[in-house]
């Protein structure tokens, strides 16, 4: 009887869990993408660069969740430039929406493959993003569910000047 009123409730709870809608991320208005150089540290033993993107991040649940992981990968003109693993916990109540910024460090070292980007970012052109990944949520009862691979953002970074 136990393993009967157990699945029954496991398959509840997967029931649940399909109507926990992903956050959705957006680039955020007023706040550009930004590019800047960076010489040698500990994580670019040759320098890089430092990317921030804006975003806007929206919970169009009907409940509260908490934003727990987001894993993702950098593409500049179409090649990989970078891979990100955030732990956030951003509690984010129904319908509410904040602006992230999410922190990337592109290394030197990835030049063969970002040689196109490399010479818009010097040439101050806008360089054309697009962020890919996965988002996991805390959604209390209704589980912790993992959403994507999905494109997350999209937009273009904005070199700064020295």
């Amino acid at each position: 009887m136990l393993t009967v009123l157990a699945g029954a409730g496991c398959a509840e709870l997967g029931r649940l869990r399909q109507f926990v809608q992903a956050p959705r991320f957006e680039q955020a208005e007023g706040h550009n993408a930004e590019l800047r150089l960076v010489g040698p540290r500990s994580d670019l033993p040759i320098g890089g660069a430092a990317v921030r993107l804006w975003t806007r991040v929206t919970n169009p649940n009907a409940f509260g969740l908490t934003l727990g992981t987001l894993k993702g990968t950098l593409y500049l003109q179409g090649s990989r430039a970078a891979d990100a693993d955030f732990p956030l916990g951003l509690p984010l109540r129904a319908g509410e929406d904040t602006i992230v910024p999410i922190d990337l460090s592109i290394s030197f070292s990835d030049l063969p493959g970002l040689a196109g980007a490399i010479r818009r970012a010097i040439g101050r052109e806008p360089l054309p993003y697009r962020f890919d990944g996965t988002i996991g949520v805390d959604a209390g009862r209704l589980g912790t569910p993992v959403f994507g691979p999905m494109t997350l953002l999209t937009g273009d970074i904005r070199p700064l000047g020295r």
